[in-house]
């Protein structure tokens, strides 16, 4: 019988420990996500309102002003103010073809199944390679 040495036992070994958290940290998530969409529902209601919040490229009190119609804006200000009005119904418009919880949910998708894509292989290889050696 070959001896196997203790460096390459232990390589194996973390190898397929590594490989199983990722295809279980791949999983839970996959799970999380599931249980957000269909069980619970109002768990991403605060996100989404968060994405709602329109926003703010002036300060909050110049615009106070100018609603008011104190006067005393230089050309520059009122420029700067049509062109943040300009880009905020551009932005308004983009923003209404996409749901920022669904856009969320596939970029964890993506990371959850490449967790388990990459987590898989690994450990299956590697633990059928320490059923190998034990048999022996």
């Amino acid at each position: 019988m070959k001896s196997h040495s203790l460096v390459r036992t232990i390589y194996l070994y973390v190898f397929a420990l590594l490989g199983l958290v990722l295809l279980t940290i791949g999983s839970v998530r996959f799970v999380d996500m599931g249980l957000r969409t269909f069980v619970f529902t109002l768990a991403d209601g605060e996100r989404r309102l968060e994405y709602k919040r329109p926003p703010i490229y002036y300060p909050v009190e110049r615009l106070e002003k100018v609603q008011a119609g104190e006067e005393g804006l230089s050309e520059q200000e009122k420029g700067e103010i049509r062109r943040m009005i300009g880009n905020y119904k551009q932005w308004e418009e983009q923003r209404q073809d996409i749901d920022p919880i669904t856009s969320r949910r596939h970029r964890n998708a993506s990371t959850n199944l490449a967790l388990i894509l990459i987590g898989l292989p690994l450990y299956l290889y590697h633990w059928g390679v320490i059923k190998k050696e034990a048999k022996k």
